[in-house]
Order: structure tokens, then sequence, then C-alpha cells
């Protein structure tokens, strides 16, 4: 009986030996979470932004994984919705926080839930990379535990977009522009870099005024704006708002000319706009998908693993950011928050965007430009290139 109950027991601790076994090898993961607005106005743009990263978790994990001290380890993203909301952005932050698996962040397309989850982010050194162009968002980002910079920007940001929009508006001619915001960080904010700009280039401000995020009538405003004759107008705001102001300012007969910010000019924005889109002028925080020498097939890659869904403008350079945080993580030889962001520090990728590379104390990216386009017939073609 004794040497039966030994067999027993020598069966159940080689059971248990297997199931460890199994569990820290099924352990060898490491987890990128990745948050935008998934339901809401800005679904689309938000599905954009995190599909970009499972496109890239998928192709490296096809590819083997990423290696730490020899041993070979998948990625995972844990998607987010945040919304587009700073309460709900704050929210999911919380919870990406409170996951102790979580290695790194790529979030929030909306500056405004940016401003409020970041700082969540960094009570656990958790390095951040993002597409919010506001300004304000890395000048008062918060640091490590060591001083370390956590937030890094892949694109330009709006005290570049801004002045490149108005420049490029005084450049074919319009002087006499209205300005309209949606009261958001990343909205109004963009809106008083053109603004600035435009005084100084002698442009005359015919109206800046403010609405929300949720309005769907501009009719009375734009009634204003028409009866004081302004050549143009610059919204700042997203797509789908955008797309309804040009609809409603071409069935009161105006010609204006728009200006439309990155957070616009999107598939979306022409997809709803129709017609109505032709004569946008468009800048985009980077380069286009149609100018990377990839794009194409990026795009079919996409559209193969997201079927039904086109790019918008943001996958690429989400796709670029978890290249990079690949790169730290090889670099780091590590998926601990702390040595992630101390690894942040040189880091230099390649991906669709371009060369990959930081000012190490801003966590601005080098090399930053905006596009300019304008929309004709559905299609955006890039017609100006402008530098820092």
């Amino acid at each position: 009986m004794k040497f039966k109950y030994l067999a027993l027991a020598l069966a159940i601790t080689s059971m248990s030996l297997t199931a460890c076994g199994d569990k820290k090898s099924a352990g060898n993961v490491i987890k990128i979470a990745a948050s935008a607005p998934l339901t809401g106005s800005s679904a689309d743009a938000g599905a954009d932004h995190n599909n970009g990263a499972q496109l890239a978790v998928d192709e490296i994990n096809a590819k083997g994984g990423v290696e730490i001290n020899g041993v070979k380890h998948t990625l995972e993203l844990v998607s987010e919705d945040d919304g587009g909301d700073p309460k709900q952005g704050a929210t999911v932050a919380q919870k990406i926080v409170d996951n102790q698996d979580i290695s790194a962040v790529i979030a929030h397309y909306n500056s405004g839930v940016t401003k409020v989850a970041q700082p969540l982010y960094a009570t656990r050194n958790l390095v951040t990379l993002t597409i919010s162009t506001n300004p304000e968002l890395t000048a008062k980002a918060v640091k490590g535990s060591k001083g370390e910079t956590l937030l890094y920007r892949m694109d330009a940001h709006d005290a570049q977009q801004g002045p490149a929009l108005a420049s490029y508006a005084h450049d074919k001619g319009l002087n006499k522009i209205a300005i309209l915001d949606d009261a958001t960080t990343y909205g109004k904010g963009l809106a008083d870099e053109v603004e600035g700009k435009a005084k100084s280039l002698g442009m005359t401000l015919v109206s800046h005024a403010s609405v929300n995020d949720k309005t769907t009538d501009f009719k009375g405003v734009l009634s204003e704006i028409k009866h004081a004759g302004a050549d143009t107008i610059m919204w700042g705001g997203y797509d789908s708002a955008g797309a309804t102001l040009v609809k409603q300012a071409r069935e009161l007969g105006m010609n204006t000319v728009f200006l439309m910010p990155d957070g616009v000019c999107t598939q979306n924005y022409k997809t709803l706009a129709g017609a109505n889109a032709d004569g946008s002028i468009c800048s985009a925080t980077g380069i286009p998908l149609s100018d990377m020498k990839d794009g194409a097939d990026f795009s079919a890659r996409y559209e193969k693993r997201f079927p039904g869904l086109k790019v918008q403008s943001y996958s690429p350079y989400t796709y670029d950011a978890v290249l990079t945080l690949v790169a730290a993580i090889k670099k780091a030889n590590s998926a601990e928050p702390a040595k992630i962001a101390a690894a942040m520090k040189g880091i230099s990728a390649t991906g669709m965007s371009g060369n990959i590379a930081f000012d190490d104390a801003t966590g601005e990216r080098k090399d930053s430009f905006i596009t300019i386009s304008e929309v004709k017939n559905m299609v955006s073609t890039t017609v100006a290139k402008i530098t820092k």
C-alpha cells in the first residue's frame, strides 16, 4: 500500500511539474496595451489606430516573436475602447495600469484622453507611444521614477501642423479666414495655432467660434461666416463632424475653401462628405500612406487581416509604434516597464513612416514634418511638405 501511495504521489508530482512547465511556457507573452475610440463618432479612426498595432503584433509573432534571455516570447495586444472621452479614457488607463502583465502602451487617438491617461501610466513607468498631436502633451508629460521620458510622439504636433495649414492657405492667396473648433483639447489647441499664424501673416480673421464635439447642425454659424465673406474656413475637430460641416456649407451655396487637419482628412471623411470634400486642403502629421515606399503592400496586408476595412491614416504609425517598442524590448533584454523606459533613450527603428528616432528629453520625433494635400475626386494628392 505504501508503494501504491508513493507511486500515486510521484504521479501527481510529475503531473504538477508538467503543468507548471506548460504554464511557464504559456506565460512567455509580452503584453502591450492599445487604446482608442472603438465606439462613437471617431470609431473608424480608433479601429484603424488599434488595428495597425494588431497587424504588427501578428506579423512579428508569425516570424517567431521576440527573444528575451534566449527565450522566445509572443506578443499580445490588449485592445481597449476609450470612447474618445477623457472620463472613459481615465477608467481604461487605470485598468491598464492595474494589469501588471502589461509592459507598454500605444495610446491614445484623442489628445484630451492622452492628457488624463499619461500621468496614470507614469505611476507604473509605462512607456506610452502616441499619435495625439497637442503640443502640451509631451511638454507636460509626467516622467518616470528615475526621470526617464515616458511619453513619445510618433508624428508631428499641432504647433507645426496649424502654422503649416495657415501658411499654405496664405500662399494660395486665401486671406479672409473663419475658424471653428469643437472645444476639445485637440480641436481648440489646433485652431488656436492656425489663428496665431494667420494673424502673423496678415490674414483677416473673420471669426473664431467654438461648438462642441457633439454638434451636428452648423448652419447657424455657417450663415454668419457666409455673411462675413470668408474665403476660407478652418475646422478644428474630427472627421465625422468635418464631413457634416462641409456638406452643410455646400447646401448653403458656400464655395469656401476648407482647411482640414489630420483628424479630419481620413478616408472616412472623404466617404462621408463625398464630392463635397473636393477642394479641401488637408494636413497630415507625417507621410501619408500613398507616399510610403511600401504603402500599397501595407494596405493589401491590412485589408486581408481586417476584411471590409481600409486604412484611414493612423495604422501605419501604430504599426511602427509596435516595431519601436520591440526594438526597446530587445535592447533592454526585458519586458519590465522600467527597463523598457531606460532602453527608449537613443532608440531607433525603421518602419512604414521611415526612420524612427526621438529627442530623448522631450519625446518628440526627430525630423518630423507636415504633409499638405488637396482632395479631388475622393483622392488626396500631396502638394507640399513642410518641415519644422
